[in-house]
């Protein structure tokens, strides 16, 4: 049972299991040609468990040593509010909005 602990905004961080608690929807980009040389990368995750809750976190990571890296995200109740809270999440770290709508555009698709 793999724990991860997940930075909030304006609340305690949470723990949770990953197994139970695993991605549905992300989005990631990086300052480079490639990932693994990025000085910069950006990453959304949603995160939901078989009870319906969703977890929507942030996390901003730089190499650079004048910068600092940011995280915060979201406990949601009520998925219909995911998509919105992405792009809260996303705004408040001050993500590129293209990122917000590359996370909501892998969310599980809906069913008509």
């Amino acid at each position: 049972m793999e724990k991860l602990t997940i930075t909030l905004t304006d609340r305690p961080p949470v723990r949770v299991d990953k197994e139970q608690w695993p991605i549905i929807a992300s989005a990631k980009d990086w300052d480079n040609e490639h990932e693994f040389q990025a000085n910069r990368t950006w990453h959304l995750k949603v995160r939901q468990h078989e009870d319906g809750r969703c977890i929507v976190y942030g996390i901003y990571s730089t190499n650079w040593h004048n910068e600092n890296d940011l995280r915060g995200g979201e406990l949601v109740d009520d998925v219909a509010c995911v998509p919105e809270t992405i792009k809260s999440v996303a705004d408040y770290l001050g993500f590129n909005a293209r990122l917000a709508d590359e996370c909501i555009a892998d969310l599980p698709a809906e069913d008509l």
